[in-house]
């Protein structure tokens, strides 16, 4: 996708003389579009590491919050199991907790390690904006080769 004069370009690939010919005049042009290209890019991967940040702070937040929630909710509920138990079967009740406790932990962890290979690429915009930028660049220059042989 090449951009319209005057739209989407910086200002230095405006400023640059239409005229300007030769090789000299191409490089200056494509100096200034490669400079407008990087600028553009490092901004858009500054925003979204800005966006991942908040997201995986948001994260961290709920689930610390969650985290002690639970945590009490689980003592708790063991404490009651154990005393419930404790005159008749107090070892069984023990051993009932921890195996209960030690599958949750498990099952948490494997579905920890089905969403982590599942998760998006980070930074999937910035690359593919990058990618469209060297298909660009490489026909672009395909293009300059043509016109000066």
């Amino acid at each position: 996708m090449v951009a319209a004069p005057g739209r989407g370009r910086s200002d230095a690939v405006n400023r640059t003389p239409s005229n300007a010919g030769g090789i000299s005049g191409a490089l200056t042009r494509l100096s200034a579009t490669l400079v407008s290209l990087v600028h553009t890019r490092a901004a858009l991967a500054s925003v979204e590491f800005a966006e991942e940040r908040e997201r995986a702070v948001a994260r961290l937040v709920l689930l610390v919050v969650a985290a002690v929630a639970f945590g009490f909710a689980a003592l708790f509920a063991s404490a009651l199991v154990a005393v419930w138990f404790w005159d008749t079967h107090r070892l069984a009740a023990i051993a009932g907790v921890m195996l209960f406790w030690a599958a949750v932990g498990a099952i948490a962890m494997l579905r920890l390690g089905q969403r982590r290979r599942s998760a998006p690429r980070a930074f999937a915009a910035t690359l593919a904006e990058f990618e469209r930028d060297r298909a660009w660049l490489e026909a672009r220059a395909a293009r300059l080769r043509d016109r000066e042989e």
